[in-house]
C-alpha cells in the first residue's frame, strides 16, 4: 500500500505476531528510537506497522510505530506488557480519553477557554499525534505516518469522546518531510469557529494558517505578561491574530502596537480587537526586525516588549542560523524598551534546550548594552504535559525580563 493513500487496517497488528527489531545497546529512555539505535532486521516491517523492541539480551523493551523513512525508527507507545497494545482501537481510547479527562476534569479548562490541547503527543503517549480543541472542532496534526494511516480511526475515537464534532487532520510539511510520505489531500474546511479565552473571543480557521489554527500553548502566558500590562505602553512582535496584544489591552493598558508580517493574520487580529471593543489596539503590517529598530529610536520607548517569533530552528543544518536570528531578536527587544521596563520573549524550538537559549537572551542583552534580571521562566500550559524523559516535550521556552 502506497504510503499516506489509504488507511491503514488497525485490526491486523492485533490479531497478528508483531515484527521485532533489537536495540544497539541500552534503551535512552524517552519514546523516540533513532534509526542508528537499531539493529538490522531480518525483514522489514511496513511502514506504519507496530512492532516489540528488544534490548541487545532479547528482553522487552515495549511497542511502537515502524517507519524505516524516518530518521525516527520507532515511536513507542508503551513500555508495558506485550498484550497492551493488542487492540489498537481499545488502547487508542483508552489512551485519548484519559488525556480528554485531564483537561477537563482535572485542568477545568472549560471554566476559562474553549481551546485546547487535547493531546500532546508524546506527553499523552501518543508519540506523533496532536489533537487542539477549538470551540466545536478537533483539529488532529499528524507528525506520525501510522497514525495519518489510521486517521479514520482517530476521527471515530475522537468523535466517541466528542459526539458531533468537526475533526479536521492536518500533515505540516516538515512532519511529512521527516517520515518520508505525501499526505495527498488538504486539510478539510469546517469554516471559522469563535473561540473564548480568558474573557476574549477570537475568530479562527481551524487546521488553517499557523498551526492547528491557534497557539494554545501561550494561553497561560498571555495572561501572566498581561498582568505587567497596566498603564503601559505595549509592544507586541510577531504578534499571530494578537494573542498577547488584546489580553494586554483588556488588562488596562493604555497603548497596544502589533506588528507582523502575515496580513491574513493582522485581519483576523483587527476583526478580534472589534468583537472584544479594544479600540486602544493598532496592528502594524511591518517586518519585526525594522520594527524593533525604529522603536528604539523613538522619544517614549515602550514599557513591555513582548516578541515570540515562529521555530527558528527545525534541523541540525540550520542551528547556526537559527542561533543567530535568536541573538537578534533578543539583542533589538532588550535595546527597545524604556530603562525600568519589561521584556517578555520567547522561543518554541524543541532542538533548543532552554539553558542554551537562556544564554542567547543574557548574551544578547551583554551585546545591547543593558542590564537584565530575569523574573520568570515561562513554558507551555498544562495542557501541554511534559515527560522529563524527552526533553523536545519542553519546546517553548520563555522569559521575562525586567530590563534597566
Amino acid at each position: 500500500m502506497k504510503a499516506g493513500s489509504g488507511v491503514h487496517c488497525a485490526m491486523l497488528a492485533g490479531m497478528e505476531e508483531r515484527a521485532r527489531v533489537r536495540l544497539l545497546g541500552e534503551s535512552t529512555g524517552g519514546p523516540w528510537i533513532f534509526g542508528r539505535s537499531v539493529a538490522p532486521v531480518d525483514w522489514k516491517p511496513r511502514d506504519g506497522d507496530l512492532v516489540d523492541v528488544e534490548d541487545e539480551r532479547g528482553q522487552h523493551v515495549g511497542t511502537g510505530f515502524w517507519n524505516s523513512r524516518s530518521d525516527v525508527r520507532v515511536r513507542l507507545l508503551s513500555r508495558g506488557k506485550k498484550s497492551d497494545v493488542r487492540q489498537e482501537r481499545e488502547f487508542l481510547l483508552r489512551k485519548l480519553a484519559a488525556a480528554d479527562r485531564l483537561r477537563r476534569k482535572t485542568l477545568r479548562l472549560p471554566d476559562t477557554t474553549s481551546a485546547w490541547r487535547l493531546c500532546h503527543a508524546e506527553g499523552d503517549d501518543l508519540p506523533g499525534l496532536i489533537v487542539d480543541k477549538l470551540a466545536d472542532a478537533l483539529v488532529v496534526e499528524h507528525h506520525a505516518l501510522a497514525f495519518w494511516q489510521r486517521r479514520a480511526l482517530v476521527e471515530e475515537v475522537l468523535l466517541e469522546l466528542h459526539p458531533g464534532a468537526k475533526v479536521v487532520h492536518r500533515v505540516p510539511k516538515g512532519a511529512a518531510d521527516a517520515e518520508g510520505f505525501d499526505p495527498e489531500e488538504s486539510p478539510r474546511d469546517v469554516g471559522e469557529v469563535e473561540i473564548e479565552e480568558n474573557g476574549l473571543k477570537f475568530l479562527v480557521a481551524p487546521g488553517a494558517g499557523h498551526k492547528t489554527g491557534w497557539f494554545c500553548d501561550q494561553r497561560d502566558n498571555r495572561l501572566k505578561v498581561a498582568q505587567l500590562c497596566k498603564g503601559a505602553d505595549v509592544l507586541d512582535v510577531c504578534c499571530n491574530m494578537g494573542g498577547f496584544a488584546l489580553q494586554a489591552a483588556y488588562s488596562g493598558a493604555w497603548r497596544v502596537r502589533g506588528v507582523d508580517l502575515d496580513e491574513v493574520v493582522l485581519e483576523r487580529a483587527r476583526d478580534a480587537a472589534r468583537r472584544n471593543n479594544l479600540a486602544n489596539v493598532e496592528y502594524i503590517h511591518a517586518d519585526g526586525f525594522d520594527a524593533l529598530r525604529g522603536v528604539a529610536r523613538e522619544k517614549d520607548r515602550p514599557g513591555v516588549v513582548v516578541v515570540d517569533p515562529h521555530k527558528l530552528i527545525r534541523s541540525r543544518a540550520r542551528d547556526e542560523e537559527g542561533l543567530k536570528k535568536y541573538s537578534d531578536w533578543n539583542s533589538l527587544a532588550i535595546a527597545a524598551v524604556r530603562p525600568g521596563g519589561i521584556v517578555a520573549t520567547f522561543s518554541c524550538s524543541g532542538a533548543l534546550d532552554l539553558p542554551s537559549w537562556l544564554g542567547i537572551v543574557f548574551r544578547s542583552a551583554r551585546r545591547a548594552e543593558r542590564e537584565v534580571r530575569l523574573l520568570e521562566i515561562l513554558g507551555a500550559g498544562p495542557d501541554h504535559p511534559q515527560r522529563p524523559d524527552f526533553a523536545r516535550s519542553r519546546y517553548l521556552k520563555g522569559a521575562i525580563l525586567a530590563v534597566d
